[in-house]
């Protein structure tokens, strides 16, 4: 009898700890609070400490990187198990490059995921369901995964992560090329009840989190609340990229285009 673990419903915040810039300088922002379902932003020019910021959230930094930055989980530094463990880590990763090596089918990597998580094997349909909702390409479940394209692979992994991980943090690095629907996989993990942490420089995705981290030189400079004005530029925004979201898939399909 397999149960299914509803993680959504147990309280976690997270808190960044401010540390120093590449110069040494201290953070400007010496301590961020980030609470479930919460989408936030990391946003600043080439060479500003974007993936540095990604890299202390994802090894859960405690003063030992070059950053020295810490981050606490409910207020604490997190026990070594959730740092060094994978089978405890409670972050998952998703990138632009991103492939699968294993040799087998996609029904057969879900279901074998969720027997490891304690779970219900009959999600692997649920997840291909909703990887299917964020890739204009569909999965099948007896596709192998070696086969699949990036988008798909992605797809595929957001589902994944929603369903059947259990990790409740998700880290995005620059997902705006990666060939999936970007709106709704961030709005998919929020409405789990992950922390959704998401480097982009496209604009879309920055006004649609609810607060955005500015990185300047290797520190975090400031931390901007998404405007009411914003979030009605983002709405704009959103209308223009369907429509051509819909003229790329008319393009794909060898459609002429009216």
């Amino acid at each position: 009898m397999f149960q299914v673990a509803d993680q959504t419903k147990k309280p976690l915040t997270m808190t960044i700890i401010g540390g120093v810039d590449k110069d040494g300088n201290a953070d400007a922002q010496d301590r961020i609070d980030i609470s479930r379902g919460e989408i936030i932003g990391i946003v600043g020019p080439t060479g500003s400490g974007k993936s540095t910021l990604i890299a202390d959230i994802e090894q859960f930094a405690q003063g030992d990187t070059p950053s020295c930055r810490r981050i606490l989980i409910n207020g604490e530094p997190p026990d070594s198990q959730q740092r060094n463990d994978p089978r405890k880590k409670l972050v998952a990763q998703l990138s632009q490059n991103m492939h699968f090596l294993a040799d087998m089918s996609v029904c057969e990597f879900l279901r074998m995921h969720a027997k490891s998580r304690g779970k219900d094997p009959g999600l692997a349909s649920k997840v291909i369901e909703l990887a299917n909702t964020l890739t204009g390409e569909p999965i099948d479940p007896g596709h192998h995964l070696t086969i699949l394209s990036g988008g798909q692979s992605r797809a595929l992994m957001t589902a994944d992560i929603a369903v059947i991980s259990d990790s409740p943090i998700v880290l995005i690095d620059e997902i705006e090329n990666a060939g999936i629907k970007k709106q709704e996989a961030l709005r998919l993990l929020a409405g789990e009840g992950k922390i959704v942490i998401v480097v982009t420089h496209d604009p879309m995705l920055a006004l649609m989190a609810s607060r955005r981290i500015v990185m300047k030189n290797g520190g975090m400079t400031k931390i901007i609340s998404t405007s009411k004005q914003e979030h009605s530029v983002f709405k704009d925004i959103e209308k223009v990229d369907g429509w051509l979201t819909g003229l790329r898939e008319t393009i794909r399909q060898g459609e002429v285009v009216a």
